[in-house]
């Protein structure tokens, strides 16, 4: 008889014992998933996942040609010895990309083959992916804005960033790898190598420079007005140091072709204003009205980003104050919201021009895909609306070619997450 009760006993206590198991294990996987205590650890599995998949891709997907080949006839112009912007082309037309565009894929063309290689290219791209993805990684993790699982659902739907990185090979990647170290820097008070690490950006692509009025406003901020002047005079030596052989040649045509800003904005008939009529589209007053929209909206955030800056400095110094006493009782600040006060206002700079501009290629999406998780999350959405809207957007930067339907969508959506930041921004009336 007491055999037979110990026995029963013991079954009880495996069940109970497996049920702890089970409940262990989903409270790891749940960590993994909302929580960044353990974010390092999903960041690796991310990693190898997002390795193997990109190999996958090269193997068994097609390339397509569209820019890479052209970008070769370009830098291979200065190679051979033509440092004249107006003689320096390719099959899509002349070069239109500043001069650290030229120095890196010319590095690009001597690695390749002449660009002939085509494989060498992407696994290229694959190591410019994964290191954006690292650095990107590290900033969503000092800001703790975005759940993990968001992340993680980025990486495994980015259809459209993948084609463009590994299919494509646009120099779209670049810009932003080199500004997403720049901002690593930004945040680690390295601020002459972060200059000169976001003047290169802008020296590959010239979106980059939608960035320019929050760290201008970081600047002021952060270093007064003699340090951003000694700042500022940083990132033009930047661009004038890489640009001499081509200003030597042909000052005229350099400046000319490749420091258009105007270029960001004037742009054919794309992605996001498909549901207009062509006549208006082309119309000067079109063009005119999107520009001085822009300037408006930045005018109207200028004063929320200054705040959000001058907190941000405010909130670091009493950190240091502060951290040294906590630290004798076990206790750390949580600098997770000091820092989304410094990345938010280059966010949103960067996403206002993105709204504005005129045309969006299918490559731009890489200017701000990486950004919208902390965009919507700082919007006053439900999570079920946030990613909806993130599946939204994913959906109709898919589609090709662009249709009214998902032009008016992507419109729509845009819509809907800069109206709820001017509602967030919006100043309080005093009583």
């Amino acid at each position: 008889m007491a055999a037979k009760v110990k026995v029963k006993h013991s079954k009880k206590s495996n069940w109970y014992k497996n049920e702890l198991n089970i409940k262990n294990f989903l409270q790891i996987i749940y960590q993994f998933l909302f929580s960044y205590e353990h974010f390092k650890f999903t960041a690796i599995i991310l990693f190898l996942f997002e390795l193997i998949l990109n190999i996958v891709i090269i193997n068994w997907v097609s390339y397509t040609e569209i820019d890479w080949k052209a970008y070769m006839q370009e830098v291979e112009g200065v190679i051979n010895g033509t440092f004249d912007y107006s003689k320096l082309k390719g099959d899509t037309g002349p070069l239109v990309y500043p001069a650290g565009f030229v120095y890196i894929f010319s590095i690009f063309y001597f690695i390749t083959n002449s660009g002939e290689n085509i494989k060498i290219a992407q696994y290229i791209y694959v190591l410019i992916y994964l290191i954006s993805l690292y650095l990107l990684y590290r900033i969503y993790s000092v800001c703790k804005k975005v759940p993990p699982y968001v992340l993680i659902l980025c990486c495994c739907t980015a259809y459209r960033i993948h084609s463009i990185y590994i299919l494509r090979m646009f120099n779209d990647p670049i810009a932003i790898l080199l500004f997403y170290f720049a901002l690593n820097l930004f945040l680690g008070n390295n601020w002459i190598i972060g200059s000169i690490v976001y003047s290169l950006a802008v020296s590959v692509k010239m979106n980059i420079l939608l960035y320019a009025p929050a760290l201008l406003i970081a600047y002021v901020t952060q270093l007064g007005i003699t340090g951003t002047v000694k700042h500022i005079t940083i990132c033009a030596f930047v661009q004038f140091a890489l640009s001499i052989p081509f200003l030597i040649s042909n000052p005229k045509a350099y400046i000319k072709q490749s420091f258009d800003f105007g270029r960001i904005f004037l742009f054919k008939w794309t992605v996001n204003w498909r549901f207009i009529p062509e006549d208006v589209f082309l119309h000067p007053i079109f063009h005119v009205l999107l520009l001085s929209i822009h300037l408006l909206l930045l005018l109207y955030f200028s004063v929320p980003m200054y705040k959000s800056f001058k907190s941000y400095v405010a909130l670091k110094q009493l950190e240091k104050e502060v951290q040294p006493q906590l630290k004798n009782h076990n206790e750390m600040v949580d600098m997770g919201s000091i820092n989304q006060l410094f990345l938010t206002p280059f966010f949103v700079s960067n996403f206002i021009g993105i709204v504005c501009s005129r045309s969006l290629h299918y490559q731009f999406y890489v200017w701000y895909y990486h950004t919208l998780p902390f965009l919507l999350w700082s919007t006053a959405f439900s999570n079920q609306m946030r990613l909806l809207i993130l599946g939204i957007i994913e959906l109709c930067w898919n589609i090709y070619p662009s249709t009214k339907l998902s032009s008016v969508s992507l419109f729509l959506c845009h819509t809907a997450i800069l109206w709820n930041l001017i509602k967030k921004f919006k100043p309080k009336e005093k009583n």
